[in-house]
């Protein structure tokens, strides 16, 4: 399997692209052909284990990048926790995806990325992540203790909720928290920048485990066949979406063969895409903090790799402000208890349905990308009522948060990495 960029200058091989991220001529990369999946893959489905659906779409994607032996253990080693569909309402269903160890969609990539990692790395590795909630704390979680592998977060001070950031500060090990004065658009201009200088990546073995690295993209298709599996018919998708890696995974299943119906962006207040949509200008503004915080980008990366494979087009997208997203919680909290991110996904499919009458009994999935329990405060203000905690977030709660506090600004940055 190769990959080309985005910026149509380069082209890599699996371990390259994964190992670097970015292209060197600044792009994000993308297979440079979607390989089909054969026609008997849908036929026998319904009798797959989703780690048997995992290896099966990624061993067609990959096109023998990586030992099938390897691959499949990789996969297992991805899927090994439930992903139920869950059903609220006639037509309507939600695919819950926080059932991970950090409770949020996320652990999908992360895990997945940091054993392709550890697979292919020859060397001491860097990672460097930005974050807006449920990234930094997945891909610590997945990268915790691997040898020779240091991971650097970055997010933005006071944007992330609590519990996220106790998850993303308390890992300890081979884990060091950044919190940055900015958004997250600032943390992740920082970490583009210390791809592009050569001093840097000269000097370390740098990467990414945002979505810009391909790999956290091709776990991300998985849970869409699983998905249909489920159903058993194809459907309407709902992302809540932010930096569009999510929704991407979700095309490049459709691409594969996956069958669908629709895919539905549902943004919060930054509404970079929409607004694409509706002048075809592309014009990032700067972020607007919102309760549903892993969503407020007002620069999507994966912007350009929907331009690049010409999925734009593909996508029907709203916004969406925080009353509405408050009272969305509310109005169903008796029924079903949405984070505020799969709450926008709710509002998304209900405004596509109202514009599209044709589809009010289409058969829908919104995608549920992470635990009510991590926007705690938020959501019980919203539904006036308390919410139980896993244990498995609990915990964190306990630990004692440790982070070095830096000034936006790229050069302090730089100057960290040197010298820690």
């Amino acid at each position: 399997m190769k990959f080309t960029s985005t910026n149509q200058q380069s082209i890599a091989d699996l371990k390259q692209a994964v190992t670097h991220s970015l292209a060197p001529d600044g792009g994000l990369y993308i297979p440079a052909e979607i390989p089909q999946l054969p026609a008997e893959f849908f036929d026998k489905i319904s009798e797959l284990s989703f780690a048997e659906i995992a290896f099966q779409v990624a061993k067609n994607f990959l096109q023998n990048s990586v030992d099938e032996t390897v691959l499949r253990k990789i996969c297992e080693e991805t899927v090994n926790f439930p992903c139920p569909l869950i059903q609220i309402s006639e037509n309507t269903h939600v695919l819950e995806l926080f059932h991970g160890p950090t409770l949020a969609f996320k652990d999908f990539g992360a895990r997945f990325m940091s054993r392709l990692v550890q697979h292919f790395a020859t060397q001491r590795i860097t990672v460097l992540v930005a974050t807006s909630g449920d990234t930094g704390s997945a891909v610590a979680h997945g990268f915790l203790g691997i040898p020779n592998t240091e991971v650097i977060l970055l997010y933005p001070k006071g944007k992330v909720s609590p519990l996220q950031e106790k998850q993303l500060t308390t890992m300890g090990q081979n884990i060091t928290a950044l919190e940055i004065a900015g958004t997250f658009d600032d943390c992740q201009t920082m970490v583009k920048q210390a791809f592009a200088d050569r001093e840097l990546n000269e000097k370390y073995n740098l990467t990414s485990a945002n979505s810009i690295n391909i790999a956290r993209l091709i776990p991300q298709t998985f849970y869409y066949f699983f998905a249909y599996q489920q159903l058993g018919k194809p459907a309407i998708f709902s992302v809540p979406s932010g930096n569009f890696g999510n929704i991407t995974a979700g095309l490049l299943a459709a691409k594969m063969g996956l069958p669908t119906t629709q895919f539905i962006a549902a943004v919060n207040a930054n509404d970079t895409f929409p607004r694409f949509q509706k002048t075809g200008h592309y014009e990032p503004k700067p972020s607007i903090q919102t309760i549903s915080n892993a969503m407020d980008i007002g620069n999507p990366s994966n912007f350009a790799r929907l331009q690049a494979l010409h999925f734009t087009e593909k996508i029907w997208s709203k916004s969406f402000t925080d009353e509405q997203t408050n009272q969305t919680m509310c109005d169903w909290a008796d029924k079903y208890v949405f984070d505020p991110h799969g709450a926008v996904g709710l509002l998304g499919l209900k405004a596509f349905r109202q514009q599209h009458p044709e589809h009010q009994n289409t058969p829908a999935v919104i995608l549920e990308t992470a635990h009510p329990a991590k926007f705690r405060e938020v959501v019980e203000q919203a539904i006036n009522h308390t919410i139980e905690i896993p244990a498995s977030l609990a915990q964190y709660a306990k630990r004692e948060k440790q982070a070095i506090l830096l000034e936006n600004n790229y050069n302090t940055f730089k100057e960290f990495l040197k010298n820690r």
